[in-house]
């Protein structure tokens, strides 16, 4: 496996070239999106300006069309290591495709079923299958957080499951706090206490970890590929006899066959291209050879990105903990930097998370605050009436000294207070 150059990944992506003010910048904002590689917007380009057309024309372009489809599903399907491409489907965003399959998996649910959500999950996990669930009838239980490392309750988890059960909706890491869900524990509880089906969020997963939902076992997986280095576009796995089972509302005109019949309307045909450039371009960290499968790829170049990502993590904890000023949210401890994303959610004593953002705005610093629609973790925390947190996060691209940066603004900014 190569060495991890980060200056020449950096070579990469615009966005990390350009300057503002005479200033580069920092983007520590990549769990709200992560930037692009130029070898995607250079698909994206190329298929918006060479290729536009819809699907089933008898002419090149839509030939090339039908041919783009099928190469994105099968780079959808080496992401999420499906058994078939035909488990890949395609939406606006992980927040449409929770909403449109929700309705379909609810269409069976009955006054007396139950379902799961948790207080960890952003609120497009949770909303969708809470509106469903108010329309039948069905109970709805929230499995609350562990504050000590802002993790999920598996016992809690455990005791709400059984024989009612009809889904469980299940982050597989935080948007806020960067903590790593033990999803395989949550599999192995849902299958032990129930016959539930599985709907896993990996939005916030997928840019930093391997994803296998063949060795998961799910029965349904989404991510946004904006999050990993791609275009605005929703990523969905569907078990292929759990599909097959299930009613789509669509347009009468559409096919009836699955991947299709989920897919409403004209696919984002140049957000597709995009999507295989962000999937190639991550397997090309691997720097292995061409001929070797796309998955083996991936597999090493998700390694290398969590190798550099922990040591990412343990640095900004280590120095993090330093300031008797600031609570950091979730694991703090720099040893568990592999039960984490590098996603860090923090209050600074006296100072409100907007006046913060803010100040390491003017400095070209990019990072977030608020509440990340991760309502029941705010509720919580009690965190919703004094405006959330500061969130900063790393991605692959990122360097140490660009923390050194980030500490340098915060020792300025903690100095006048």
């Amino acid at each position: 496996m190569p060495a991890f150059d980060v200056q020449k990944i950096r070579q990469q992506f615009p966005a990390l070239q350009q300057q503002v003010n005479g200033v580069t910048p920092v983007f520590l904002d990549g769990p709200g999106g992560s930037q692009v590689s130029q070898r995607v917007l250079d698909a994206m380009v190329e298929y918006l300006g060479r290729y536009n057309a819809n699907l089933g024309g008898a002419y090149f372009s839509s030939h090339k069309t039908v041919e783009l489809m099928a190469q994105a599903r099968q780079a959808g399907a080496d992401l999420y290591n499906a058994a078939s491409a035909d488990e890949i489907v395609f939406g606006a965003n992980a927040t449409t495709l929770c909403f449109a399959m929700s309705r379909a998996i609810a269409r069976d649910w009955q006054a007396g079923d139950e379902i799961i959500v948790t207080a960890l999950d952003h609120y497009s996990n949770v909303s969708p299958w809470v509106l469903a669930a108010e329309e039948k009838g069905v109970t709805v239980h929230q499995v609350p957080v562990d504050e000590s490392r802002c993790d999920l309750d598996y016992d809690q988890l455990a005791a709400l499951l059984n024989e009612k059960t009809r889904l469980v909706a299940c982050t597989w890491a935080s948007n806020t706090t960067g903590t790593l869900v033990d999803m395989p524990r949550v599999m192995a509880l849902i299958k032990q206490h129930s016959q539930a089906l599985s709907w896993v969020d990996a939005v916030h997963y997928a840019p930093h970890c391997r994803i296998d939902v063949q060795a998961l076992d799910c029965d349904f997986l989404v991510s946004s590929a904006y999050k990993y280095f791609g275009p605005h576009l929703g990523v969905l796995y569907g078990k292929s006899d759990v599909l097959a089972q299930l009613s789509p509302y669509k347009v009468a005109p559409a096919k009836d066959v699955n991947p299709n019949r989920w897919e409403t309307g004209t696919q984002n045909y140049e957000a597709l291209a995009g999507f295989i450039a962000a999937i190639d371009y991550i397997a090309s960290l691997a720097g292995t050879a061409d001929n070797l499968p796309r998955r083996h790829q991936l597999e090493q170049g998700y390694a290398l990105i969590s190798t550099h990502e922990q040591q990412l993590s343990r640095l900004w904890l280590e120095r993090l903990n330093s300031y008797p000023a600031i609570r950091v949210y979730g694991i703090t401890d720099p040893s568990l930097a592999a039960e984490r994303t590098p996603t860090f959610a923090f209050r600074i004593e006296g100072i409100e998370p907007r006046v913060v953002s803010e100040f390491f705005g003017q400095h070209q610093i990019c990072i977030w605050d608020g509440n990340f629609y991760a309502q029941g973790l705010y509720e919580q925390l009690g965190l919703t009436e004094v405006g959330g947190v500061v969130r900063t996060g790393c991605m692959h691209y990122n360097t140490t000294e660009e923390l050194d940066r980030f500490f340098s603004v915060l020792d300025h900014l903690l100095a006048q207070v």
